[in-house]
């Protein structure tokens, strides 16, 4: 298979895609890829580093407002689609994948107009500016949550789940020890992480609580996101806390689906790529949704897992040391629980997905 993929700007776009790619790689070795972003997204960096060839585009989004830089946008958008239409002219591709971002808005666009079968994965449960544009010219539409379905013209849809979770689900067996942070084996263990870049929020919130944390029969390891390591060691250091030998505080959580079968329970945000991965290895989650998201999507993907008890949520607001103790300690101090939300989780999970949305780029072709 030929296969142009596009989706830009965050990890959610980005991660999806090279799941995908990666397994469409095991299972047809003759696969040739080609990955069209942005000039200033993360693609820029993770694509590359994955061993797949990248293309870009510049591109930028509407403003909300009336503006005048949405006339720039515009012109952008249809540049971007002429140039779109040479990419996919040199490259020849049998299908063109979507997974979100302005860029895919105008390469899915030209691939349409060229009459090359296309297709869109929305990791969502509300659905983005981009897919709902896209969805009138596409030939099928892949959803990782059944709330998007109605979102979209029904019969182009499939559920596929996250290829994510596939990946994930792959290294459930993981040798990986916590002795490697001086944690134990046979202790329960919750990992708290906002994301890579962190978030102060959480993180203000683990700071007040960790003097309560240090007393508790569980592990904790904090991943503070690179760049606020050294602001909440200062923010320990003049709270005058001691951190126990139960706790672990870390700028960043390398290789995590080797880590996350280990843990216990998680505490996070609400992300698409969170979600697909804990539901595929049976995470019980203390989800702490963004607030600073489209359309508070990631509110509506916390949601579905509490609807189906497998999991808890707090919102941002609501978010201080004591709600997040007491939602830690219901899970952490309860094991039957943590077994009931796990395998709640596993019910809503697709470890399958990868291989799911594959049959959806095949039927692209087929029927195109």
């Amino acid at each position: 298979m030929r296969l142009l993929v596009s989706g830009g700007g965050t990890g959610g776009h980005i991660y999806p895609a090279l799941a995908l790619i990666e397994r469409l790689k095991q299972v047809e070795p003759d696969t040739e890829v080609l990955y069209v972003g942005t000039t200033r997204g993360l693609e820029n960096k993770i694509v590359p580093d994955a061993g797949i060839k990248l293309e870009t585009m510049h591109m930028q989004g509407f403003k909300r407002s009336l503006s005048l830089e949405n006339f720039k946008t515009v012109y952008l958008f249809l540049n971007s689609v002429h140039h779109a239409k040479k990419i996919i002219k040199d490259f020849k591709p049998d299908v063109v994948l979507g997974t979100g971002g302005y860029v895919s808005g105008a390469v899915l666009y030209a691939a349409a107009k060229k009459h090359i079968p296309t297709v869109i994965h929305e990791q969502n449960s509300v659905v983005g500016v981009t897919n709902k544009f896209l969805s009138r010219y596409v030939d099928q539409i892949a959803i990782a949550f059944e709330a998007a379905r109605n979102q979209f013209p029904t019969a182009k849809v499939t559920m596929t789940g996250n290829p994510r979770a596939q990946q994930v689900a792959a290294q459930k067996d993981s040798d990986f020890s916590w002795t490697s942070y001086d944690l134990k084996d046979n202790v329960p263990t919750l990992m708290i992480f906002g994301g890579s870049q962190g978030a102060p929020k959480i993180n203000k919130t683990v700071v007040d609580s960790i003097a309560e944390f240090n007393k508790r029969p569980y592990q904790v390891i904090f991943a503070t996101g690179q760049k606020r390591y050294d602001s909440v060691k200062e923010q320990l250091t003049a709270a005058n806390v001691k951190i126990a030998n139960n706790v672990k505080v870390v700028p960043y959580i390398k290789d995590m689906p080797a880590k996350m079968p280990k843990v216990a329970a998680l505490v996070s945000r609400a992300g698409a790529t969170t979600i697909a991965e804990v539901t595929a290895l049976g995470v019980p989650t203390i989800l702490i949704p963004s607030p600073y998201v489209t359309a508070n999507h990631q509110v509506k993907n916390a949601q579905a897992l509490v609807r189906n008890n497998a999991g808890l949520m707090i919102t941002e607001d609501k978010l201080d040391s004591r709600s997040l103790l007491i939602q830690a300690d219901k899970i952490m101090e309860d094991e039957q629980l943590r077994e009931k939300m796990a395998e709640a989780a596993k019910k809503m999970g697709r470890p399958d997905a990868a291989d799911r949305l594959i049959k959806v780029l095949h039927k692209a072709i087929d029927e195109h």
